[in-house]
């Protein structure tokens, strides 16, 4: 069994040493020397509480056809909470990585990012203007908020290989550093 185990588990060993790490060690250090990493980690479990919130007054509209402000006021809340991480999140990029998008790290989550800013600002737009009645308003809000929902997992998703990854390379460390030299023998 142990031999179906270890066989199931080389390609994803062989995957996982394939990938480049998400930092090098210089960006591990700048990352974790920052006060912007502070500031991302605080802004985003705020700004998912304020998409429950919010999430919740849109469907409520849609169901009950009530409480169109209060709907309109969440988007717009979160909304500006979403341009408040990207703007802080640009910082930390160019702390980190030295550019303030599109860091081969995370191309692919900046990339998905401008498609959620883009539906947000869509609904910021069509709500001042009076394009859209309160219903397709509330349309394209959760249309913003899936999007909203695959970008967060796309950034959980990648920080957890990043903490895997780099506790593989610690216990690596630790193998190595544990292990006889060839100079004592």
């Amino acid at each position: 069994m142990s031999d179906k185990r270890s066989s199931a588990a080389a390609p994803v060993a062989a995957a996982r040493k394939a990938r480049a790490p998400l930092y090098t060690p210089e960006e591990r250090v700048r990352r974790d020397k920052t006060y912007w990493t502070f500031v991302q980690g605080l802004l985003a479990p705020i700004q998912f509480i304020i998409f429950l919130g919010s999430l919740g007054f849109v469907l409520r509209y849609l169901l009950t056809g009530e409480g169109l402000q209060v709907a309109n006021n969440s988007v717009v809340a979160k909304t500006l909470t979403l341009y408040t991480i990207m703007i802080t999140g640009c910082i930390w990029e160019k702390v980190v990585f030295g550019r303030y998008l599109f860091a081969p790290s995370f191309f692919w989550e900046d990339v998905f990012s401008m498609l959620v800013l883009a539906l947000h600002t869509s609904y910021l737009v069509a709500m001042y203007t009076g394009r859209l009645s309160g219903a397709e308003l509330m349309y394209l809000a959760l249309a913003a908020y899936a999007t909203y929902v695959v970008n967060a997992g796309q950034f959980i998703l990648k920080l957890r290989a990043a903490r895997l990854d780099h506790e593989a390379r610690q216990r690596e460390l630790v193998r190595f550093s544990s292990a006889p030299s060839l100079a004592a023998a």
